[in-house]
């Protein structure tokens, strides 16, 4: 993917200072944090509004950074800007830093007038309603670069859910509220199909894995994990059986084009373990995945995965609480599946039983999560629109080694404190599946936010329960009213 960056100028200053407009934009362009394309100056309504009809053509565009170099008159950028259908960026800065203010001359103030051009588009903007973010500042700012790669990730989220193709093997676990949603509004707002397969069609594709592929997985195992004795002698064979359902998974996946999919303990069909350690090395390789036929879930994860595929991302539960006053945590896990991509260290490869789905031990990658400041969130559908809650939290070691749970795992310190993070997620109706990240943070989830046009609510240091419950109400009368009559 890549983003588009566009100048705004205008012939009233003549070829030599549009010449000095390009060479300028050029190196702002050079300069940004995330690769550009850099498109020529734009100085009339025609060339506008084209390109930005081929921004929204090209699935290669993710997006597109704005900066008004001089004085553009905004009239000529109406058309355009109604016509963009991707991610808008308005990048507020001027080719300099300082100013050479013993050789400040009018040729000097024509050309470097971005204060002057940019207040003119960003009064065009706002009286056509356009979404977009605004950062302001030089691109030399590190402020400014955190900025605008936090933009760039978010539209890269947002490219990945237009296209996003998710399968639901089997249902959602019985009676369950949360993990239920709407399908046909997700592919409106977010443009992800979800659809649902028999479990069998897996069953099939794990049943006709080679001998020969299965023994060469078994050994990337042994190679990059700490595979339990008892998987190298007596339960070989149940190592040997989790590599044929990832085998069969990831031919499932590939063939179809699905980057997500979910899986139920309910509806296990011919599977003779749960999979486990497949969804885990699945994961790791940038798929979406919810546990129970939770696909919004899964749908977020593979977002964020998009947006940051070399960072910690994964699949997450709050499980249980240490609530020793003044030293709360959360410890968060799940049944087998938390993805190996936040580990502090090399995981283990373990079998033990699991207790419910009725079917043989399933392998698992067992490990601790890397300490550090992270995010959880979670997508919850609330009848008349979705809704995203985000907590920042700080990963921190568990007080005491965990010998005896058998899961990967992680313990994290919500911000602000417990009470007001938990109280705030609760009365938010915010789900218990989450996604927790040490790779994306608030400000890449409000602007996917924004670019979606769906709730974001935050729980930071800065959160009160009482202005929590106020933004609640205000956001009901808001969503209720942008939706029309």
């Amino acid at each position: 993917m890549t983003i588009w960056f566009l100048t705004g100028s205008q012939g009233l200053y003549g070829e030599d200072t549009l010449r000095q407009v390009a060479e300028q934009s050029r190196r702002i362009a050079e300069a940004l944090p995330v690769p550009v394309e850099w498109k020529p100056v734009l100085t009339d309504a025609a060339s506008i509004r084209r390109v930005m009809l081929e921004a929204s053509a090209d699935d290669t565009c993710a997006g597109v950074i704005a900066w008004m170099h001089t004085f553009s008159p905004a009239k000529m950028w109406i058309a355009g800007l109604d016509a963009l259908r991707k991610p808008l960026l308005h990048l507020h800065t001027q080719a300099n830093v300082e100013l050479p203010w013993s050789s400040i001359d009018m040729d000097f103030m024509n050309l470097n007038q971005a204060a002057h051009g940019d207040r003119e588009f960003g009064h065009i903007q706002t009286r056509l309603g356009v979404p977009r973010k605004t950062v302001a500042g030089h691109v030399s700012d590190p402020r400014v670069a955190e900025r605008v790669t936090a933009w760039a990730r978010a539209a890269t989220g947002l490219a990945e859910l237009r296209t996003l193709k998710l399968a639901r093997f089997g249902d959602n676990m019985r009676d369950v509220a949360v993990t239920e949603g709407d399908k046909v509004e997700a592919q409106l707002r977010f443009g992800v199909s979800v659809n649902t397969y028999g479990v069998n069609e897996l069953v099939e594709a794990v049943d006709a894995a080679s001998d020969a592929d299965v023994n060469a997985l078994v050994k990337e195992y042994e190679e990059l994990y700490r595979v339990a004795p008892a998987l190298l002698g007596e339960r070989r064979e149940s190592l040997r059986y989790a590599a044929r359902i990832e085998l069969g998974l990831r031919q499932f996946l590939e063939g179809g084009g699905f980057k997500a999919f979910t899986t139920n303990f309910e509806d296990l069909g011919g599977l003779r373990q749960l999979p486990g350690l497949a969804v885990q090395r699945l994961m790791a390789d940038g798929y979406g995945f919810g546990g129970e036929g939770d696909w919004k879930t899964s749908v977020l994860l593979r977002t964020l995965k998009a947006m940051a595929p070399e960072g910690g991302t994964s699949f997450m539960e709050d499980y249980t609480y240490d609530l020793t006053p003044g030293q709360e945590v959360i410890l968060g896990a799940h049944m087998l599946e938390v993805c190996p991509s936040i580990a502090a260290g090399t995981p283990s490869c373990e079998i033990h039983p699991l207790g419910i789905g009725g079917r043989e031990d399933p392998v698992r990658l067992v490990f601790d999560a890397a300490p550090g400041p992270g995010v959880v969130v979670g997508l919850a559908d609330m009848g008349d629109r979705f809704r995203l809650v985000a907590n920042e939290i700080d990963i921190v070691p568990s007080a005491e080694p965990l010998p005896a749970l058998p899961v990967a795992r992680a313990v994290w310190k919500p911000r602000p404190d417990f009470r007001t993070s938990t109280e705030s997620w609760l009365t938010a109706g915010a789900p218990h599946h989450t996604v927790l990240s040490t790779a994306v943070g608030a400000e890449e989830l409000t602007d996917l936010a924004d670019m979606l046009g769906v709730e974001l609510l935050v729980i930071d240091a800065g959160t009160t329960s009482r202005q929590f419950a106020k933004e609640l109400r205000w956001n009901q009368a808001y969503y209720r009213l942008a939706q029309g009559f």
